[in-house]
């Protein structure tokens, strides 16, 4: 399993929290490419919700990643 932020990208108005297969299901009617279904697909199932896209990709980049200050524009 990969994640890249284009792939990632398709994930960001998911229904949050969502499950496993909430997800699966997002990603196939949304249009997001195999290899984000595939990866969902590569995910631990344990029955409970994933809050967010930090939980299954934890080294998602975050607002606060990126040095650019809004308030100069």
């Amino acid at each position: 399993m990969y994640w890249t932020l284009e792939l990632a990208q398709h994930l960001e108005d998911a229904p949050w929290p969502a499950t496993k297969d909430e997800l699966i299901d997002y990603a196939i009617r949304s249009g997001a490419p195999l290899e984000v279904i595939e990866n969902l697909q590569e995910l631990e199932d344990e029955g409970e919700a994933y809050e967010s896209i930090e939980e299954i990709w934890p080294d998602y980049p975050t607002k606060d990643d990126f040095f650019f200050n809004e308030d100069e524009y």
